[in-house]
């Protein structure tokens, strides 16, 4: 099987996983909690991401490959998120609903508006409802109107439901306490790209350029190359882990926002910065091709492979082997990708499993889904590489 074959395939093994087992027929959406043996919690919390990511995946596909069956479970996303999730009293998502739709955890998580921004306008793309694209767009003026720091740029973190001051701005419990993350402004990047494709908005495209800018200004390291992941207001750094997951997503990412504005000097410039980001990212490789988690202040190596920075992984470094040329990081891509077909895909039960630790042992007690665990990473990794193997191969060097 050649490599694209490959992809395909599994694009096909997620789709098929998660309309199969994730749509909650009993109360609406989808289910908030399936089980590493496909059990599922019917009365799980559903999340605001999960929706996104789901909304996104499935409009992707029919973007690439029109199927009546992948729509309909990205409508099934879109129904819901705008039945439940949109507030419409004080503007944004909400973090989470319980299983039954009502609002739970009611914060204006930026992170969750930017996700599902993403998720709108990839699905106006695939069906061209002119509602989800007003959707995105009223989302990105919320941000803009209550997350944007006018003084010293950038994006803070999270709020409470009326956009007053929260005392606790995490994302989640392993993340430090600060007011501006790397994470948040890569998917507000992420998700501002992805809305100009289909509005190409003046103030929209402004906001595009400002983040490129937090990127190079701010979050990554002139010294090591990698990411700054937590922030004051000010842009003071706090001493944190490196994730060689988020470098080498971020490679690509940032590459793919600077594309959409169609400047050549600033593609020229973040081509680099792809290289870049990949050649730090590279030091996490370990000699089984698998891209380890991170590297903590004190030099401690959290050596498990998680199935989201295989991901990445595979897409970041074969996006650096077309920018370079440099067959290096094309051996890196499928080395990543290889590693992936032996221990992470769920040959038995479907989909990816959360990740192994160094000796491949699964790592237990995760989930196949949940506020974290979606079809998003995955299932555009296949995308995104069914696209750039339709391309021409660039001719093998090591430039820079």
């Amino acid at each position: 099987m050649n490599l694209a074959d490959s992809f395909q395939q599994e694009l096909d093994r997620i789709l098929t996983y998660w309309r199969t087992h994730a749509p909650d027929e009993a109360q609406g959406g989808f289910l908030g909690k399936i089980d590493n043996d496909n059990r599922p919690d019917p009365t799980a919390p559903k999340g605001a991401v999960l929706h996104a990511r789901i909304l996104w995946t499935f409009a992707a596909a029919c973007n690439q490959q029109p199927n009546a069956e992948n729509l309909a479970v990205a409508r099934r996303a879109y129904e819901y998120i705008t039945a439940h999730f949109l507030d419409a009293e004080h503007g944004g998502v909400y973090w989470s609903v319980d299983y039954q739709g009502r609002p739970l955890d009611t914060k204006k998580q930026i992170y969750a508006l930017a996700f599902t921004i993403y998720g709108l306008a990839e699905y106006h793309r695939a069906s061209g409802d002119a509602a989800a694209l007003a959707h995105a767009q009223d989302l990105f003026r919320t941000i803009e109107a209550h997350s944007f720091d006018p003084a010293a740029g950038g994006y803070l973190e999270a709020f409470a439901r009326d956009w007053q001051p929260l005392g606790d701005l995490r994302l989640s419990a392993k993340d430090a306490n600060e007011k501006k993350t790397m994470n948040t402004h890569l998917h507000i990047l992420e998700a501002y790209a992805n809305l100009y494709r289909e509005w190409p908005d003046a103030r929209l495209r402004q906001q595009i350029k400002a983040l490129l800018l937090d990127f190079t200004d701010h979050f990554i390291d002139p010294k090591t190359g990698h990411l700054i992941l937590f922030l004051d207001e000010y842009w003071q750094p706090r001493l944190d882990a490196i994730s060689y997951g988020h470098d080498i997503e971020a490679a690509w990412l940032l590459l793919e926002a600077a594309e959409v504005l169609h400047e050549p000097g600033l593609v020229t410039q973040f081509q680099q910065t792809a290289v870049q980001l990949a050649r730090a990212a590279a030091e996490g490789l370990a000699t089984d091709g698998a891209l380890t988690y991170e590297l903590h202040p004190d030099g401690y190596l959290d050596a498990d492979r998680h199935w989201w920075v295989q991901a990445e992984a595979v897409v970041g470094f074969y996006n650096a082997y077309q920018v370079s040329g440099d067959a290096q990081f094309m051996a890196m891509a499928e080395g990543a990708w290889r590693f992936t077909q032996q221990h992470i895909l769920d040959k038995q039960n479907g989909e990816w499993f959360w990740g192994v630790h160094a000796d491949n042992s699964l790592m237990a007690g995760e989930d196949k889904a949940g506020f974290w665990k979606c079809p998003y990473h995955n299932g555009r990794a296949c995308l995104e590489m069914l696209a750039r193997l339709a391309q021409p191969h660039p001719a093998a060097s090591t430039a820079e």
